[in-house]
């Protein structure tokens, strides 16, 4: 059976993380991706380790942050700084379904290659942009790192511990929940092409992304005006539903609703606390939290966690272990969902990474091709463009393309 997206055609324009991410997402579900890098470094990413690949004969590779947003892609090394490198771009727009970019406002204008200039010749085309804060926005020619958005959209300050520091969450959430939404946004856009063969420009801002991100937090504001604050691992709203210590390490319990509770009690010895009036219900316990936490943290600490947890799993009481990335990603869960992908690469053997978390029936995602080569389809997409052999040695005697000997 075809992939979903099979016959979508992708112009990936963009680079580190928003948009290659969702550029992955298009080309796991199907879609034929051109990725295009500078001809010089390629996508930034490719140097922004540790840590690295390595190559077969033990040399230093790719940083493998660039193996987590790359995979299911052709690249192609083009300088399109160039008026004949523009040329390519522009042709390469009227072959695809799709383009992605993260250029800040006027950049992509200066080699005529933005939409306001294509929509015309092109008006299917479906033009995902994404940036740190809109084109239409006062700060749009600022550049938009994950970062300094997760501070300016109010994450970091939700993050952490009461009294403590704000931090920032441990991967790029900002970019990578904006490189999901511009994917639904993106087969939104398809799916309204499909009824009335009219493309669309989606603009997509990171700091939009994370601040809508915020949920239950910002309608707590908006709707109630209470500020949300540091509270470390415990929720606003929800009691026991954070980290605890046991006699040996932490665990994370997430006891949910009051029948959970009632059981959870009577599990740890002190079925009195779901008649409580203090703790019967989860706005008594959210409001009675400082007497509660420090008694149920004292009865978790008489046991080990292995005695917890197997307890706690036979009630149906939502906890688990607080798991390194190693052990998630090597855990029976792991195994059992096929969540690590392995792959052959042309220069780094045998490689992993992250599979797509879209369990489809009937459409699941394909692992066709490893993250490439910087330009290690650059012959191969201009052949498919008409070009000659010639022509190609050309451009890559000019240093408009470049092509690794080792690629096609």
């Amino acid at each position: 059976m075809a992939d979903a997206l099979a016959g979508l055609k992708v112009l990936d324009l963009s680079r580190v993380l928003a948009g290659p991410y969702a550029a992955q997402m298009l080309g796991d579900l199907g879609a034929d991706v051109i990725k295009v890098e500078n001809p010089r470094k390629g996508d930034d990413t490719r140097s922004w380790g540790p840590p690295w690949s390595s190559r077969a004969d033990g040399s230093r590779g790719d940083a493998t942050y660039f193996f987590a947003a790359n995979r299911n892609k052709r690249s192609l090394a083009l300088d399109f700084h160039r008026p004949e490198g523009a040329a390519i771009v522009e042709t390469l727009i009227g072959w695809a379904d799709v383009v992605i970019e993260n250029y800040k406002t006027g950049d992509l204008a200066r080699f005529g290659l933005d939409y306001p200039q294509l929509r015309s010749r092109h008006p299917g085309l479906v033009w995902c942009s994404i940036t740190g804060f809109g084109h239409n926005s006062p700060d749009s020619q600022r550049a938009g790192y994950d970062f300094m958005i997760q501070a300016e959209a109010g994450l970091m300050d939700i993050t952490g511990e009461p009294g403590g520091r704000p931090l920032r969450a441990g991967v790029a959430v900002a970019d990578l929940t904006t490189g999901m939404m511009a994917v639904t946004a993106i087969l939104a856009a398809l799916r309204h092409k499909d009824r009335t063969g009219e493309g669309q420009h989606i603009d997509m801002a990171l700091f939009d992304t994370t601040l809508g991100w915020m949920a239950n937090q910002a309608t707590g504001w908006l709707m109630g005006g209470h500020a949300p604050r540091r509270m470390g691992n415990q929720h606003p709203s929800i009691v026991p539903y954070q980290d605890f210590e046991t006699a040996t390490q932490p665990i994370a319990l997430a006891v949910g609703n009051d029948g959970q509770f009632a059981d959870f009690a009577a599990l740890v010895g002190h079925p009195g606390w779901a008649d409580d009036p203090a703790y019967k219900t989860s706005a008594a316990r959210a409001a009675n939290r400082e007497q509660l936490v420090p008694l149920v943290e004292a009865v978790l600490k008489t046991q080990p966690a292995t005695h917890w947890l197997g307890l706690l799993r036979e009630a149906q009481v939502p906890a688990g272990p607080i798991a390194t990335i190693p052990e998630a990603l090597e855990s029976p869960q792991s195994r059992a969902r096929g969540l690590v992908v392995e792959q052959q690469h042309p220069v780094a053997g045998e490689i992993r990474s992250v599979a797509q978390p879209l369990a489809l029936e009937r459409t699941p995602p394909s692992y066709r091709r490893p993250a490439p080569m910087a330009g290690e389809h650059s012959r191969e997409i201009l052949r498919d463009l008409g070009l000659t052999s010639p022509q190609i040695d050309a451009l890559v005697a000019s240093a408009i393309i470049s092509a690794p000997d080792t690629a096609s």
